[in-house]
């Protein structure tokens, strides 16, 4: 996520808002982002529901066997349509903001000519 955040103005010159979202409470989600320094949004999803309509759950993958998302990254347009995923189920690897800005790109380029 630092990356992203060292990126994060290639993502606002496309129109492009990122946030990142897990099942961590609202006031850790807060905390980390404060200490990390990030000024994109992190967001709770304690329940999972998000996490779940995007298939991205990790069943008792995390400390002490509780649920947690699978590392991924989307880019959704402002309609509301999954333009890109980079899914994984390796928490080490994850995509880097130059797949996910060319992926961005290669999508305002086809959508120009719809």
């Amino acid at each position: 996520m630092r990356s992203f955040q060292r990126r994060l103005g290639d993502f606002k010159s496309r129109g492009v808002q990122v946030a990142a979202i897990g099942v961590d409470p609202t006031e850790i989600s807060r905390g980390h982002a404060k200490k990390m320094g990030y000024t994109f949004p992190l967001l709770s999803d304690s329940d999972a529901a998000v996490i779940r309509r995007y298939d991205v759950l990790h069943r008792a993958a995390g400390p002490k066997g509780n649920d947690i998302a699978r590392p991924a990254e989307f880019y959704i347009d402002a309609s509301g349509t999954v333009r890109w995923v980079n899914l994984t189920d390796n928490i080490a690897v994850r995509a880097r903001p130059e797949q996910a800005l060319a992926a961005i790109d290669v999508s305002a380029g086809s959508n120009s000519s719809q």
